[in-house]
């Protein structure tokens, strides 16, 4: 599955195509700036949406990228399984070097998998998981279970194991929403006293929370005790819609956004649990480069989110914002002793 590492005019006309080609398919507008000794590796890039973890993600990404002589080609699939098929399929035409993907669904892109296959280029999962396990080179992934079931638990320990709840989920059938509805439902079965009035997606918008949530405030009224969001977008889009009703319950989301770390800070959120995309997408991105470039990596590399909580919430705002970019600065190396360790949620 190795692959030599191919440059020349033939990579310069390459990019030039895919600078002009339509859905978004492939913003190579950051050429690597790196010093490293080996020739740039060109990898090519799909996510689902720009989320404000996903944006973070790419700061992450580039920044790695810049201290390890990489060029990204990075592509937005605006929540549309066919929009991110034709961008893998523009992305094996162009002959890069590795895919990353963070899928709009978990099921989706076999066609696709199977073509980067037969081109021998490897493909990396990254945040999001796709079905066909078989066919994903690596794979570097939260533990979403764990985290959902983290957050539902800080609803119980709030609440008490009594009350009515709203779940705001991720896009319906990507795997963060599985898993993450996965873990929520596991506490809720400890707690039958708890009843969810309302389950929907929002598809990690925050724009999206306001309005279902504005509905369900509408329909619920004073019944709602709690609302769990599967994101920090949603929750506060939940926090936005509670506030202009005058309603106050809590709330509780993951990743651990600027926004969603000064939630938690404010009291607006009860909690979060720290998903850093800049760490976890940069992560991702030295897998692929390690194996690009003829390295052994492991099939499955497991990010593992802490919580986030009133008494700790200070500690994790340096790295995500106030002391964002010498953090930036330093990911390269800090992602590289990661992987050595084995720890890649480590931002010591």
């Amino acid at each position: 599955m190795f692959r030599n590492v191919r440059r020349g005019a033939i990579a310069f006309t390459a990019i030039a195509i895919l600078a002009t080609a339509g859905c978004g398919a492939g913003d190579d507008s950051a050429a690597p700036t790196g010093d490293g000794g080996d020739a740039a590796l060109r990898i090519g890039v799909t996510v689902y949406d720009m989320s404000s973890f996903i944006t973070q993600g790419q700061e992450g990404m580039q920044a790695y990228a810049d201290a390890n002589n990489i060029e990204l080609l990075w592509n937005s699939a605006g929540n549309d399984v066919s929009t991110q098929a034709t961008q893998v399929e523009q992305l094996i035409n162009q002959d890069v070097d590795a895919i990353i993907i963070v899928p709009v669904q978990a099921d989706s892109l076999g066609p696709q998998l199977e073509q980067a296959k037969a081109a021998d280029i490897p493909v990396f999962a990254v945040n999001t998981t796709l079905s066909n396990a078989e066919l994903i080179t690596a794979s570097v992934l939260p533990d979403d279970v764990a985290a959902g079931a983290q957050e539902m638990q800080m609803m119980v320990d709030a609440i008490g194991d009594t009350g009515n709840i709203l779940i705001l989920q991720g896009p319906l059938a990507s795997s963060p929403e599985l898993d993450r509805t996965e873990g929520i439902n596991s506490v809720l079965a400890e707690n039958p006293g708890i009843t969810v009035l309302a389950m929907d997606t929002a598809n990690w918008k925050r724009d999206e929370a306001v309005n279902k949530v504005k509905n369900w405030i509408s329909s619920f009224g004073d019944q709602i005790n709690g609302i769990v969001a599967e994101n920090d977008d949603m929750g506060l889009g939940a926090v936005q819609a509670l506030k202009e009703a005058g309603v106050s319950v809590p709330v509780v989301g993951i990743d651990g956004i600027q926004d969603g770390l000064a939630a938690v800070q404010s009291g607006d959120f009860i909690g979060s649990s720290l998903q850093h995309g800049r760490v976890e997408m940069a992560a991702g991105l030295a897998v692929a480069a390690k194996f690009a470039r003829g390295e052994a990596v492991e099939k499955s590399y497991t990010y593992i989110m802490p919580p986030i909580t009133p008494d700790n919430v200070d500690q994790y705002i340096a790295n995500v914002v106030t002391e964002k970019d010498a953090f930036l600065q330093g990911i390269g190396d800090l992602i590289n002793r990661n992987l050595a360790s084995g720890d890649i949620a480590n931002e010591e």
